[in-house]
């Protein structure tokens, strides 16, 4: 009886505390977190190790986004006069390399706007490495620092059940916006990352019609555009009183950083625009492309907007603790064509600060950031450990001639891709990407569905086996919400190997109890098709890339909203045709029941989507 009395006074008190999660304050996840350890610790008894567990997890990732949020800035820019007062004012994100020395970086795009076009058209002709003030006019720019106010962690021992949970719980309830302070600044020089233009002009051409800000031509927009790869190096008068944290901000080499590697960008969208509401503001992501010497360019899928230019992307120490800035934002919109790609452009922050370096040899105004900028953190934490693909399929490029696309190998002579990528023909050349150059195999396109059917997948063999290939285990079921990654020759492809976009499966529609159909929140871009969808933290393979979403009508394509094929449809054929070579087993692909031909109605000619 006393058992069955102390087990209801538990679930009693426990029902009260998830209540009370939900009450305390609908945006302090904090709170809610630091309630759901504190319900462990009820049912725990005297076993407090699930908790602390939690605790410090959670304190951890707390201190991450700390480290990376008081790092950031917004810079503005306006022209001012004796006699005249000019009110507009350019704005950007920046980052804080030194708040003891005021030492700041952000994009050069403020700038730019104020020195004439001849100056410009010069510097990009001559690839000048660097611009003093006097060629921008700095007597007549009024710049603008907007930092947080630096924060004071909790003291304590993390191991301790009660002093743990206490100032855990002290942390959560505290105001969560930050003061904000503004202080004046001046223009040290203007910077030209010169591997990062080399790696864009080859990776970017202009021929595939790739555009770096949205909406209709603007005269103005297009003139920034061609400055991209310039960054100011500014000195803030007073970011920090003498009691605050002085230390340099660390950062991570770029040459060891490896796709898949998990990353937190932080900026401020829309520049100066309400700076209260949306200053350092986070998103995270992973490193879905890297191309150009040491990884001078970077792409994330992490999600930025117009404003967050010159804001840092941060690579988390896991365990250890802290953040390290590996590189700075330079656009938050890729378009190519008509398609919006969903991936943010970001120039190594070892190639700008080697940049600046060379300067540093004759000029006398930035010696004294030398510390700062030899305060490199090793690259052991990239090193050390394996890549995050490791375990995941091998996906090559599929060229039929006319179009191209992804495949997956699924044996080591089997390739699978989407019917309109072969494009109607009996072979294709596929392109394996391995140590930075393509190695080419012919392939026999054994199968491909009829254009009636709803299932747009085509079988092709290789005559010998895939160099190094992958061969992942195929799923048996899907969670709804898990972390998934798209791998394939999306975006930046054909260039620099596969690209990897990372989110969560957010559909699983089954007819007759058998899934036909999954969505993912992963930017899947042209090229993507017939790409892998896996789970991302085993690699299983879960799928394969059908298309994105494009609105004909509005002429506007959601690369966040994608479908695909899932394994189940196709698992047992190719065990089938493994054992028997018969062929002619993938043709019940071409005879689906009704109920999948409206699942997957969308693709009907009559459809604008």
């Amino acid at each position: 009886m006393f058992f069955f009395l102390s087990m209801f006074t538990k679930c009693y008190e426990l029902l009260s505390v998830v209540v009370d999660s939900f009450l305390v304050d609908s945006s302090g996840l904090h709170i809610k977190s630091a309630c759901f350890c504190k319900a462990i610790l009820i049912f725990s008894g005297d076993d407090v190790s699930p908790a602390l567990t939690l605790l410090k997890q959670i304190k951890a990732r707390q201190e991450i986004m700390e480290v990376i949020e008081k790092s950031c800035c917004v810079v503005t820019v306006k022209k001012t006069s004796d006699h005249h007062h000019d009110g507009r004012s350019i704005g950007c994100s920046g980052v804080i390399l030194n708040a003891q020395s005021g030492m700041v970086i952000c994009n050069a795009l403020p700038f730019s706007r104020f020195i004439d076009d001849g100056h410009i058209k010069q510097s990009l002709a001559s690839d000048q490495r660097f611009m003093l003030p006097h060629n921008v006019g700095n007597e007549k720019l009024d710049i603008r620092v907007r930092f947080h106010e630096q924060r004071h962690h909790v003291d304590g021992n993390p191991c301790t059940s009660t002093s743990s949970y206490q100032a855990y719980t002290d942390v959560s309830k505290s105001d969560t916006t930050h003061p904000q302070h503004d202080t004046s600044a001046e223009l040290v020089m203007l910077v030209n990352c010169l591997e990062f233009r080399k790696a864009f002009l080859t990776l970017f051409k202009e021929t595939d019609k790739w555009r770096f800000y949205g909406g209709e031509e603007d005269e103005e927009l297009a003139r920034d555009s061609k400055f991209l790869g310039w960054f100011a190096v500014l000195r803030a008068e007073r970011v920090v009183d003498g009691a605050s944290d002085s230390r340099p901000l660390p950062w991570t080499k770029s040459s060891s950083l490896q796709k898949g590697c998990p990353v937190v960008a932080c900026g401020t969208p829309f520049g100066s625009l309400c700076q209260d509401l949306f200053m350092s503001t986070l998103s995270r992501g992973i490193v879905s492309n890297l191309a150009g010497e040491e990884n001078a360019v970077i792409l994330t899928d992490a999600r930025c907007l117009p404003g967050t230019e010159g804001g840092g992307l941060f690579l988390p120490r896991g365990g250890r603790g802290g953040a390290d800035l590996v590189g700075v934002i330079v656009s938050p919109l890729c378009w190519k064509a008509n398609e919006w790609i969903g991936l943010t452009l970001v120039c190594s922050a070892q190639v700008i600060f080697r940049n600046i370096m060379c300067c540093m040899k004759t000029e006398d105004p930035l010696r004294d950031m030398s510390s700062v900028l030899h305060r490199a953190a090793t690259d052991r934490y990239l090193s050390s450990s394996s890549s995050p693909t490791d375990t995941y399929p091998t996906v090559c490029l599929v060229d039929s001639g006319h179009f191209w696309g992804s495949g997956v190998m699924v044996a080591p002579r089997l390739a699978l891709t989407c019917r309109h990528v072969v494009a109607g023909k009996s072979s294709v050349t596929l392109r394996f990407h391995c140590r930075d150059r393509f190695h080419c195999v012919p392939g026999e396109v054994l199968f491909s569905t009829s254009s009636s059917s709803p299932y747009d997948l085509a079988v092709v063999r290789l005559p010998v086996s895939a160099p190094q290939a992958v061969i992942p285990q195929l799923a048996t079921c899907f969670q709804p919400g898990e972390d998934v990654v798209v791998l394939g020759y999306g975006g930046l492809g054909q260039n620099c190997g596969p690209s990897l976009t990372s989110g969560i499966l957010s559909r699983a529609i089954s007819w007759s109890r058998q899934p036909v159909m999954l969505q993912t929140t992963c930017a899947v871009q042209a090229g993507a098709s017939g790409g892998a969808v896996v789970r991302k933290h085993s690699g299983e393979l879960l799928g394969i890339v059908s298309s994105n979403t494009r609105d004909y009508a509005a002429e506007v394509t959601y690369p966040h909203l994608n479908f695909s094929i899932p394994v189940t449809v196709f698992q047992t054929l190719l065990q089938h045709f493994d054992h028997t070579g018969d062929v002619e087993a993938f043709r019940v692909l071409d005879s689906p029941e009704d109920g999948v031909r409206k699942v997957w109605r969308l693709q009907a000619a009559q459809s604008k989507l």
